[in-house]
């Protein structure tokens, strides 16, 4: 199994450091968010080490959204917010923390447009279809 002997994450998985676990699977492992945005913010790993979405394996990204579906519908459930959103971030401009693919599942329990000091919003850029097809058209070429 890869790890990263300086990760938070990885000393989770491993045992050597503290984390208050919701589930654990085969490949995969949720704990409550030490620093949560909202009470019952969960985060979800793989137990083995990868940087980002773009080295984290196509199968191991289901697995890891399995969990977390799961672990999403027992928040919601068991804590009743009005919401919930997933975040998942990938580099330092994108507000990656912790150097190991996660997933936040962060219960909301205000209406998105009272103040709850939790902002992922952003303003929408104004394009043209061309514009869009043009970004679509080169996605569309490294799609695997």
């Amino acid at each position: 199994m890869t790890r990263d002997e300086d990760c938070i994450f990885c000393k989770i998985v491993a045992g050597d450091a503290p984390a208050s676990l919701v589930c654990e699977e085969e490949h995969t492992l949720a704990f409550a968010d030490r620093y949560p945005a909202s009470p019952g913010h969960i985060l979800v790993i793989p137990k083995e080490h990868y940087r980002d979405i773009h080295t984290l394996p196509a199968e191991l990204a289901g697995e890891v959204m399995q969990t977390t579906s799961r672990v999403a519908r027992a928040v919601n459930e068991a804590l009743e917010p009005k919401g919930i959103n997933l975040v998942q971030s990938n580099g330092v401009a994108a507000r990656q923390s912790v150097m190991h693919f996660h997933m936040h599942i962060i219960p909301r329990y205000h209406h998105w447009k009272e103040d709850d000091d939790i902002s992922i919003l952003w303003r929408a850029l104004e394009v043209q279809r061309t514009e869009l097809d043009e970004w679509v058209t080169r996605v569309i070429r490294h799609v695997r």
